[in-house]
């Protein structure tokens, strides 16, 4: 019964994550990676690293990402649809060929796998990731992002090896309103405890 109900659960949100998707972006025409990494060496490795790995925790790595993601973040940045001070001076800076250049650029490199900061919420994380919380109508997180957290081009994020840190920001800020570019997100984050937070985190970190 629980797995049936989180299954019928996960499809909802998955159908509804798909609408807003697609409502707010419109067809990617590939950029130029060549280019993107001219733009990446002077606008976005500082924070990001010239290969998308991030070494602080704070700063998402891109590495891998989906560059159909990584360019409707940025135009949701430079538009404020997507709230950070940081992010929309640098996306005002970029035209719409220089973040497709740049997705284009980060989505060719490869991710570093990280392993869990703190391997006691491992089995915890896990759980919620791959079953969700019947009781609180969690659904699980890979009925979007994947078993091995590499999402969906077009429709969901890779999250895997993605910095744990970051992961709970984002869920917080999902939780509380202070992130209101996804729907879904909202909804999902509003159902999930401060623990269950650094839990995901911690089980994504270590995804790979």
């Amino acid at each position: 019964m629980q797995r049936a109900f989180v299954t019928a659960l996960a499809a909802a949100l998955t159908m509804m994550a798909s609408s807003v998707f697609a409502e707010s972006t419109t067809p990617v025409a590939k950029g130029d990676p060549a280019k993107g990494k001219e733009i990446v060496e002077k606008v976005c490795a500082a924070c990001h690293g010239i290969d998308g790995n991030s070494a602080a925790s704070a700063n998402p790595s891109l590495a891998g990402q989906h560059a159909e993601y990584i360019y409707k973040q940025l135009t949701e940045f430079k538009a404020q649809k997507r709230k950070n001070p940081v992010m929309l001076g640098m996306a005002s800076t970029l035209s719409d060929a220089d973040m497709k250049n740049v997705a284009a650029y980060f989505s060719a490199q490869q991710p570093k796998e990280r392993g869990a900061s703190d391997k006691t919420l491992i089995d915890a994380g896990k759980k919620i990731y791959r079953g969700g919380i019947a009781a609180k109508g969690l659904p699980a997180c890979m009925a979007c992002h994947g078993p091995s957290g590499a999402g969906i081009p077009v429709q969901f994020p890779r999250v895997a090896s993605q910095h744990s840190a970051y992961i709970d920001a984002q869920l917080r800020a999902f939780r509380i309103g202070d992130r209101t570019n996804n729907a879904p997100m909202q909804q999902v984050a509003a159902k999930m405890s401060d623990a269950d937070i650094k839990a995901v985190a911690e089980y994504i970190q270590a995804l790979h």
